[in-house]
């Protein structure tokens, strides 16, 4: 049986080079207290919502205007029984033209159905992608969808 990797897509009238400015501007979409630098290839990054969530991101591809990739090296998630879920998975930004806008495909392989977190987890990625990053990206300003 195929594993099924979480994935969301948006489209944007902006241009590639703002949409991937914007996917770089972490700290102006993903809610949380973020450390470390987001833009470019080996920069390393930590996430956290302390007591929930703690993620360290390392940038491994990145392809202006077109790709960037995360790999997740070390997770700490407090609300499921394996708390390193996401360790070793990787969170993928694919930025291409379709039909005159810009599309973004996001991809976090490694969250799969099977993961405890998946339902949580793809829940926020859709609010941080489809809410706070599109806005981000078509207004300037991101929002918060934790509320």
């Amino acid at each position: 049986m195929a594993t099924s990797n979480y994935s969301t897509t948006i489209l944007v009238d902006n241009s590639k080079e703002e949409v991937f400015n914007a996917i770089n501007n972490v700290r102006g979409w993903w809610q949380g207290e973020i450390d470390g630098n987001t833009e470019n290839l080996n920069d390393e990054f930590g996430y956290s919502v302390p007591g929930i969530h703690f993620s360290k991101q390392k940038i491994v591809e990145i392809i202006p205007n077109q790709k960037i990739v995360w790999l997740i090296t070390d997770s700490k998630l407090s609300f499921v029984k394996d708390q390193s879920e996401w360790t070793g998975t990787k969170i993928v930004f694919e930025i291409s033209e379709v039909n005159h806008k810009t599309q973004v495909r996001f991809s976090h392989l490694g969250l799969v159905p099977e993961f405890e977190c998946y339902g949580d987890c793809s829940n926020a990625w859709s609010q941080l992608i489809e809410k706070s990053l599109f806005s981000l990206i078509t207004t300037g300003k991101g929002v918060n969808v934790f509320g």
